[in-house]
Order: structure tokens, then C-alpha cells, then sequence
């Protein structure tokens, strides 16, 4: 599968984003699908993850109640509704797809990677 991140920006601290995520090929649906972060400096870390039916999410706690993770697999899209942004949720956001059966936060389940969509926020 190949993934096409979009929607980044600049945007203003309580501020909202969406990002989306294309997705090629026939079998989407039975990926489990992520959001990860890097900030400037340091490491790559989970955001978001959403089961292959879209039924079950899971968050990091710094973006619980804030973000939205969702999909659509008729479309092959996945989606992170980002609201009440703050200057430390700046940074690369990337999709990742995991063949996996359960909800995955660690980057080495993931094998397919987009190529990440810069999110910053100001204060």
C-alpha cells in the first residue's frame, strides 16, 4: 500500500487542522492505520491509531480528547482531526498502514510509511 499524507499548515495555538491520508490498492481495508509525529529534534512518536473497521481508536495521552482519529474505506482515506492545537503538537505528521490484527502504537508494526505533512503551530 502506498499513503499520501496532506493537509498540514500553519495555524494559530486553539486553533484546527485535518490531515488525510490516501491510500493505493485493493486491500486498505485490512490495515490498521496510524498517526505518528516528529518533532524538530526529536524522536518519531504515536499519535493516533484506528482498527481496520474504523470501530476501535486508540490515542497518545497528549492528544486525547483533542484529536479524532477516523477512515473511510470506500474512499482508502484516513483522517486526524486535530483541535485546540498547541505549539508542542508541531511537527511531521506521517500515516502508517500495519497488516495487523489489533491496534498497533509501535512504529516497527507499521510497514508502510507516507511522506509526512509539516503541522505547525503557533503561539
Amino acid at each position: 500500500v502506498q499513503l499520501q499524507a496532506s493537509g498540514g499548515g500553519l495555524v494559530q495555538a486553539g486553533g484546527s487542522l485535518r490531515l488525510s491520508c490516501a491510500a493505493s490498492g485493493r486491500t486498505f481495508s485490512r490495515y490498521v492505520m496510524g498517526w505518528f509525529r516528529q518533532a524538530p529534534g526529536k524522536d518519531r512518536e504515536f499519535v493516533a491509531a484506528i482498527s481496520t473497521s474504523g470501530g476501535r481508536t486508540f490515542y497518545a495521552n497528549d492528544v486525547k480528547g483533542r484529536f479524532t482519529i477516523s477512515r473511510d474505506n470506500a474512499k482508502n482515506m484516513v483522517y486526524l482531526q486535530m483541535n485546540s492545537l498547541k505549539p508542542e503538537d508541531t511537527g511531521v505528521y506521517y500515516c502508517a498502514a500495519a497488516l495487523s490484527v489489533t491496534i498497533a502504537t509501535k512504529e516497527f508494526a507499521y510497514g508502510y510509511w507516507g511522506q509526512g505533512t509539516l503541522v505547525t503551530v503557533s503561539s
